[in-house]
């Protein structure tokens, strides 16, 4: 959080509740009047908490530290997303029943539109944590309550939900509210070291007893030493929102090249840095990475004693490996694969993925694989389509010395032994021979493999994720795919959806154009956006190829716009414009707001936000995360309202 006063001026405080009882009425609630609740249904609250599962599963142990540490208080524990559903509660058991009858419980919303001033709801309205205590609360019947809230954010500062503490008011304690603001930064700072694990992370502070607390400021940097992400310490240090401190390089900011600054931390490791904010204010820090990033010979410093070897000159960074979180880009049915893959994770279950070819079958394997215990261990991918009938068996089981003329001296001990300890990623399993689906169905039941010209069984381990864009049940009935191997590679099946009927184009772009600058020759001469104009294009396209065609079309755009500020329609390739619509009179981005005829009008508050939501979503065809940033809501408002939608 940042460093601001724990509590605000009692004529602050008497102004943000006035305006929250304000809005209150607005939202035509009336003070007296008996509080409706319906909560979630069960399977409805399990989607809500996959949607959110990365908050679900950071915050619930701190959520039991801070239990822990006002048990016996007659109070409870809240946890609830960026629109105040309650997600999860910890609560003593003498105050359980009472909250109960306020609602106070999982897959009941507490936001403002639906009860009023209270600590929850206003304090994500606010963006601030607030304290709302008795018949401070609007509407009557919640002032038996007394609670404390602080909302948290992503690494990104984008609130994604609330931590709450709710109780009786006579066991009101003033330091309550620190307890839950504390909590909240921990569960941040847990979320924005999870996010960027394997990125450089510099702690700060001017005080050196800060670091490693609470009150530290957190920095994440790519391999080519810009800016990635900052905690709200760090912002506060640097005196500068996050939107304007995004891609500043390092020198930039701390007044010092980031190889030098690599270099004095692994000569030193765990001592502390003399670092220069843009304020000129001294801070104290320590860099941390996983693996020290590669930086171009010319940018280390000179005359430098015993410096850390640097990269060659021609070698690019590594881009970072591929998580969950990297393909979680705000599509609700790559969130739900996402979310069921991510279940069987260290598991000895394998996964079959279907879907169209390019739709991202191997990045979903190497994020499964990254994800695991086998992380550490090789990622081994072999797309079956490509390899002849004639050679497929000699490279994936491997052969001894002389198998068969023109094989290497000393043999081959083919991909399934390469990836002992790992995961075996078949692409296409679909075009295997028959007669090499008998033996990797041998493989599979007796963990071993016999190579070529061998007679000795060699052990594997392997996890086994299979994919293909072919029905294989069709297969099946033809008798060209063994319907045993079928059910062994079937343990859990995926579709992952095509290009074209997914809505978060624009985080996709983003996310492709920033890995592409990690690995390209004179990546910083490649724009890091594209125009809208592009975006436009692209949300017009058929997107045949799916995400290899995106990927392909941003490579050659970005080389060919290299030193201007983005990607222009000028810049993409002439062919791939036989893949999209013709242009509307009108761009999608351009088209204006315009209100329902009169008669067309909503006749409440509901009716009134869904059609806001289709509005906004036709404008932004179909964009869940742009609809969502234009309203001012999170996505998963605008998914629930989907799901609702289509199921009435």
């Amino acid at each position: 959080m940042t460093q601001r006063s724990v509590t605000p001026s009692v004529m602050g405080r008497a102004d943000a509740l006035a305006q929250a009882h304000a809005r209150s009425r607005e939202f035509g609630l009336r003070a007296s009047e008996a509080p409706d609740f319906h909560p979630l249904q069960p399977f409805a609250l399990r989607d809500l908490v996959e949607l959110n599962r990365s908050l679900y599963a950071h915050a619930l142990p701190v959520m039991e530290t801070l239990h822990a540490q006002i048990v016996d208080t007659e109070s409870m524990v809240l946890l609830t997303d960026s629109n105040g559903v309650i997600l999860h509660s910890l609560g003593d058991s003498d105050f359980v029943e009472k909250a109960s009858r306020v609602a106070l419980c999982a897959g009941v919303s507490w936001s403002e539109a639906h009860r009023g001033t209270n600590a929850i709801g206003t304090a994500l309205a606010e963006g601030e944590p607030t304290v709302v205590h008795g018949g401070e609360h609007f509407l009557e019947a919640n002032r038996i309550l007394t609670c404390s809230c602080a909302p948290i954010a992503d690494p990104y500062g984008r609130t994604i939900g609330a931590l709450d503490v709710s109780g009786d008011p006579r066991g009101f304690h003033k330091h309550t509210l620190a307890l839950v603001r504390m909590s909240a930064q921990i569960i941040e700072n847990q979320l924005f070291a999870n996010q960027f694990g394997n990125a450089v992370r510099v702690r700060f502070h001017a005080r050196s007893e800060f670091i490693g607390t609470l009150f530290e400021g957190l920095a994440a940097f790519g391999a080519n030493g810009t800016l990635l992400a900052a905690n709200r310490s760090a912002l506060f240090q640097f005196g500068r929102p996050l939107d304007a401190l995004l891609a500043q390089p390092f020198e930039a900011l701390f007044g010092t090249a980031f190889p030098a600054a690599l270099q004095q931390a692994s000569r030193a490791p765990g001592e502390c840095l003399t670092l220069m904010l843009p304020s000129g204010v001294r801070v104290l820090a320590r860099a941390e990475y996983a693996a020290r990033p590669a930086f171009s010979a010319d940018a280390r410093p000179q005359h430098t004693a015993a410096p850390v070897p640097p990269a060659p000159a021609s070698c690019k960074p590594r881009a970072a490996a591929i998580t969950f979180a990297t393909l979680d880009t705000g599509d609700a049915r790559m969130a739900a694969v996402l979310g069921r893959v991510e279940k069987v994770r260290g598991r000895d279950i394998p996964l079959l993925v279907l879907g169209k070819t390019g739709t991202g079958k191997e990045w979903l394997a190497r994020a499964m694989h990254e994800e695991s215990p086998r992380r550490d261990a090789p990622f081994v991918a072999v797309n079956c389509a490509s390899l002849p009938d004639t050679l497929i068996e000699a490279e994936l089981f491997g052969y001894e010395d002389g198998a068969f003329t023109g094989a290497r001296k000393r043999g081959n001990v083919g991909k399934i032994v390469q990836a002992d300890g790992g995961t075996l990623f078949l692409d296409e399993i679909g075009d295997m021979p028959l007669a090499q689906q008998v033996r990797l169905m041998r493989v599979l039941q007796e963990r071993s493999v016999v190579p070529l010209g061998g007679t000795r069984a060699v052990p594997v381990d392997v996890r086994v994720v299979c994919a293909t864009h072919r029905n294989l049940r069709a297969m099946i009935e033809a008798g060209t795919f063994r319907e045993d191997l079928y059910y062994r590679i079937n343990g859990l099946v995926v579709t992952l959806p095509a290009l074209a009927e997914r809505t978060d184009l624009p985080v996709l772009v983003e996310r492709i154009l920033g890995r592409l600058r990690l690995v390209e020759p004179d990546s910083d001469r490649m724009p890091a956006r594209v125009s809208l104009e592009v975006l436009d294009c692209f949300a017009r396209c058929r997107w045949p190829g799916n995400l290899r065609q995106l990927a392909n079309v941003l490579r050659t755009a970005g080389i060919m716009a290299e030193g201007a500020a983005e990607i222009g329609l000028d810049h993409l390739p002439d062919d791939f414009l036989h893949d999209c619509e013709p242009p509307r009179d009108t761009p999608l981005h351009a088209l204006p707001a315009t209100d329902p005829p009169l008669a067309a009008r909503p006749a409440n508050m509901e009716e009134l936000q869904a059609t806001l939501i289709e509005q906004t979503l036709a404008r932004n065809n179909g964009n869940i995360s742009a609809a969502a940033r234009e309203l001012g809501l999170a996505r998963n408002t605008v998914y629930r309202y989907m799901r609702m939608r289509t199921t009435h």
